[in-house]
């Protein structure tokens, strides 16, 4: 563990699915990013090349952040979708003396799917539902439809009105009006703080739909009409709508000018840290939890792959001791016991009987000298971690059933008289070992893949079946193995269940109204 000396607060930024070739520190060729820029070029910043997300979408990456736990140990996915028996980051140090917020206007970080405890201060800037209900029959029904698999169904219905409100809420007046009531409550929050503070910020502006204010527009997507291009990726996805080159350059462009109106707003509360006297005392992560594909592998969006720009993500940490490679692999899981680190915590205790508590493993702390040196052979007595495979040159990714995702992609295509294969990565449920020059990817649907990122960065060549010719490969796919093996087994069959609606005879009246007056049933 650190002393602590170089930080009395941490900032956590997340840039909600941001790519890392869009943003300047990693080369980008447009001026998106003058804050990023700036905050780069900063004495005491690493910007690092391999940061590997746990999962390629927001709710199973955030309770990996809160939690330290890889998505098959914390279980929150889109067939659970809220967290649950684990003790959060959040937790711990309120706990301990510091005072913690959380600002954000994705609606995966709620109350609803408790991610937001143990933060003594939260705002999402809406409600997904009605507060009502958040303590009404249909809270209290949740955990018994998630836990109940002949109840599944009506969750799957549930979760789809989050994924709803995520997209809708993520432009236009949405995320863009948003942003600044973020980074305004953050301030706030800061100033009214006389201790050490904890501060998580989810900015929103690069998720779809993209309607950049105007000034970004004018600037980075001019002549572009947000309201003419395809901004609903299940459309694409399901073939329902096809798009050309020049429109995948106006998509990139709006694109573009989200990050850009973010970076200045980002800007805004940096500025504000340094004018205050704030900033050479404060940790500053800033991340994105996963990324975007544009037309990449003939996929729009962040589902149904594990493609580099979905989870190969961008992360610069401003702090005077950190000792991790910035070339070396680095996961988003590690930040987890970075900020307990930076705050001189150890964390383990749990906010409530029977919760997992994850302690601080200073192998895992961007502030460690000993970043990642995890035996390269698996001593039995070493603590459960799965990720501790392979000297800790790998970072693993899970992507479970895309429940949400495939409902709506089933959804358009049934809407375009299209038949989606079931047996095809839309169904799939995947796994993924990931090291600077090689990746691995398990799929119970597919053939596996298996890229040379150091010849083939862009992954357009799978050498799944050649793997005799190349030991990088061979040898990520065995860490995945051995990670597979430690949290219960690979996903080598398909998950056949079946979603209907027929559970709903199984819930009150009430409950079935209040369902009926969401939209969910007729």
């Amino acid at each position: 563990m650190t002393d602590g000396s170089g930080a009395e607060n941490v900032l956590f930024v997340v840039l909600d699915t941001v790519r890392k070739d869009h943003l300047g520190p990693y080369g980008h060729d447009r001026p998106t990013t003058p804050t990023l820029d700036r905050f780069a070029d900063g004495p005491e910043t690493v910007v690092f090349e391999n940061a590997v997300a746990p999962a390629p979408w927001t709710l199973p990456v955030h309770a990996s952040l809160f939690t330290g736990l890889y998505p098959s140990g914390h279980g929150a996915d889109q067939e659970n979708p809220y967290l649950d028996g684990a003790t959060t980051l959040a937790q711990t140090l309120s706990r301990t003396g510091h005072d913690t917020a959380c600002y954000s206007s994705n609606a995966w970080i709620t109350p609803y799917t408790r991610l937001t405890a143990g933060f003594d201060d939260q705002d999402n800037f809406f409600q997904v539902m009605p507060g009502d209900l958040l303590s009404g029959p249909l809270a209290k029904a949740w955990q018994a439809l998630n836990d109940d698999d002949r109840l599944r169904a009506i969750a799957d219905k549930l979760v789809s009105l989050g994924n709803t409100a995520h997209e809708y809420l993520a432009g236009g007046e949405g995320s863009d009006s948003k942003t600044p009531a973020v980074i305004d409550r953050t301030q706030e929050f800061v100033a009214r703080s006389d201790q050490g503070w904890f501060v998580f910020v989810n900015l929103m502006d690069a998720h779809l739909p993209y309607h950049p204010p105007d000034k970004y527009a004018a600037e980075f997507a001019p002549d572009v009409d947000s309201a003419a291009v395809c901004q609903n990726s299940k459309a694409y996805n399901s073939g329902a709508r096809a798009v050309n080159d020049t429109e995948w350059q106006e998509i990139r462009a709006l694109y573009d000018a989200e990050i850009a109106h973010m970076d200045a707003e980002l800007g805004r509360l940096f500025d504000w840290l340094r004018e205050t006297g704030r900033w050479e005392e404060t940790m500053v992560v800033v991340c994105a939890d996963h990324g975007e594909l544009h037309g990449e592998h003939d996929i729009y969006g962040h589902e149904f792959c594990l493609y580099d720009p979905l989870v190969n993500v961008p992360l610069l940490v401003k702090h005077p001791d950190v000792a991790a490679d910035p070339d070396g692999t680095v996961e988003l899981v590690d930040l987890y016991h970075t900020v307990l680190d930076a705050l001189c915590e150890t964390g383990g205790v749990p906010a409530s009987p029977g919760d997992e508590a994850v302690t601080l493993d200073p192998r895992r702390s961007l502030l460690s000298p000993d970043h990642r040196a995890f035996p390269t052979e698996l001593d039995p007595a070493d603590p459960a971690d799965p990720g501790v495979r392979g000297g800790g040159d790998y970072g693993f990714v899970e992507y479970a059933r895309p429940v949400v995702e495939l409902k709506q992609l089933e959804e358009k295509a049934n809407a375009a008289n299209i038949t989606l294969d079931e047996d095809s990565r839309f169904y799939a449920r995947m796994r993924a070992a990931r090291r600077p020059d090689a990746k691995y990817v398990r799929v119970d649907r597919t053939p596996d893949e298996a890229f040379r990122l150091d010849t083939d960065p862009d992954e357009l060549e799978t050498l799944a079946s050649e793997m005799g010719d190349h030991p990088a490969l061979r040898e990520t796919e065995r860490a995945l193995a051995e990670f597979e093996s430690a949290v219960g087994g690979a996903w080598t069959t398909p998950d056949d269940a079946e979603v209907t609606d027929d559970a709903v005879d199984d819930f009150d009246e009430e409950t079935q109204e209040r369902l009926r007056d969401l939209g969910y049933l007729e």
